[in-house]
């Protein structure tokens, strides 16, 4: 099949499974404290390029099954979404589904381990179904994939830099790598 015709191929013989990513960055900072950075979604708008106005439902807050929602924007378009946590493990794993563990669309998850002195944090993007409202096309996808996968290394830069900065507020350059 020509690359051409991938590219419209219909959603109906698209794999989700196709799309997906890693980002991993190392961050000066013990694994605990990363998760609990992460963990607290209403900080994401810190990092995140494309999410602002998260919330945990009153009363929730990081533990698996707890829902929370956020306002996402992207080509100047802006809406919200739901989201529910399906691992919470300390110092470790947090992960959750956009549109809740049942029916999820899109699976976002953190893990944190120990390097050196701080952590190696991943951060990884995984479509979990196909909806038209993502796309139609593998062109579609990809582009949607490229697009997140950017986000996830502008997110992980900035929270590298805001942990560096936070440790070391007198310095100028924060000391981050990051790779794919």
């Amino acid at each position: 099949m020509s690359t051409a015709t991938r590219e419209h191929d219909p959603i109906e013989t698209l794999d989700a499974a196709d799309f997906a990513f890693t980002r991993r960055a190392w961050v000066d900072s013990a694994p605990t404290r990363v998760y609990d950075l992460v963990s607290d979604v209403s900080a994401i708008r810190r990092w995140s390029p494309n999410a602002t106005d998260v919330a945990f439902d009153q009363g929730d807050g990081p533990r698996v099954g707890a829902w929370f929602s956020g306002r996402n924007h992207r080509d100047g378009k802006q809406w919200t979404t739901r989201s529910q946590i399906t691992q919470a493990d300390p110092g470790t794993a947090f992960t959750f589904v956009v549109g809740g563990a049942e029916d999820g669309i899109v699976r976002w998850s953190w893990t944190f381990q120990p390097q050196g002195r701080g952590t190696l944090v991943r951060q990884r993007w995984q479509l979990l179904r196909l909806d038209p409202v993502l796309g139609t096309s593998r062109g579609d996808l990809s582009a949607l994939r490229d697009y997140m996968a950017d986000s996830a290394e502008t997110t992980l830069v900035a929270l590298a830099r805001w942990i560096a900065e936070e440790r070391h507020p007198d310095t100028t350059r924060s000391p981050y790598r990051i790779s794919s």
